[in-house]
């Protein structure tokens, strides 16, 4: 746990050093109800999805004129009455990871993360992270840090159902892998809190952002490691978005994208 706070406190003070850039118009997405649920397996190819469009390719967590990321990431998104369902494409030609323990700080290996504010207010949201061996991270945050907030990395999303499909091999450095991809069920009673929205109805809008947090990672016997800067620093992470926030911190969700549900 210190560790954690001392990981985020590290990343509120690296993104002082970034001017923020002028506010980008957040993306909007509208996901259709579905009378079928998806089985979550993490193979996405299934009929059921081809229903839903794909977001935008995320962008650099600094803006959309940046330069774009080295690997596409997309996703798309269904709901009932019961679940939202996240379906999530990464394309990685080396697939990684390392931690496998339930609420292990998972963004220090490779990963696909969500936030997601039912209430479009920029208070008490939630952020799940899973990496490419289905270690799932989750918290509640009762408000982002730049306002005083704290996190609840106590909170789990109680049942959650998540699924990675690999194509390829993890850790192993002798092949060149294709992607990884993600399957999310996130029950909307997980998200109850007093007085407050948890369940969409048809024309409800949420605020919702991807991130997906890539490490430049070097060849370590047959598997593989993270690239260490000059005088044995840890190497700085990508940061690639679906909404991008100007600066590096996903915990601004008043950029965040819209969803939008619909009957």
């Amino acid at each position: 746990m210190r560790f954690f706070r001392l990981m985020v406190f590290a990343n509120f003070i690296f993104s002082l050093g970034f001017a923020q850039a002028p506010m980008e118009v957040s993306p909007s997405y509208t996901t259709f109800k579905t009378s079928t649920a998806p089985t979550i397996d993490g193979k996405i190819e299934k009929r059921i999805w081809r229903k839903a469009k794909w977001t935008e390719t995320f962008a650099d967590i600094l803006g959309r004129k940046n330069p774009p990321p080295a690997l596409e990431t997309r996703c798309k998104m269904l709901w009932d009455d019961h679940y939202l369902y996240i379906a999530a494409e990464l394309l990685e030609p080396d697939i990684w990871g390392t931690l496998s323990k339930r609420d292990d700080i998972v963004y220090n290996d490779h990963d696909f993360e969500v936030f997601l504010d039912p209430n479009n207010d920029g208070e008490q949201y939630v952020e799940i992270e899973i990496n490419a061996l289905g270690t799932v991270m989750d918290l509640f945050m009762n408000k982002p840090y730049k306002k005083g907030g704290s996190f609840d990395l106590g909170w789990n999303t109680e049942g959650l159902i998540s699924a990675v499909k690999i194509y390829g091999t993890v850790n192993n450095n002798k092949d060149r892998d294709k992607k990884w991809t993600v399957e999310m069920a996130i029950p909307f009673d997980a998200l109850k809190r007093e007085g407050r929205i948890s369940h969409p109805v048809d024309g409800s809008t949420w605020r919702i952002n991807f991130s997906r947090v890539e490490w430049p990672n070097e060849k370590d016997g047959l598997t593989y490691k993270r690239k260490k800067a000059e005088q044995g620093k840890r190497t700085r992470e990508f940061n690639w978005v679906w909404s991008p926030t100007g600066v590096i911190d996903m915990h601004l969700p008043a950029t965040w994208g819209f969803l939008h549900f619909k009957q």
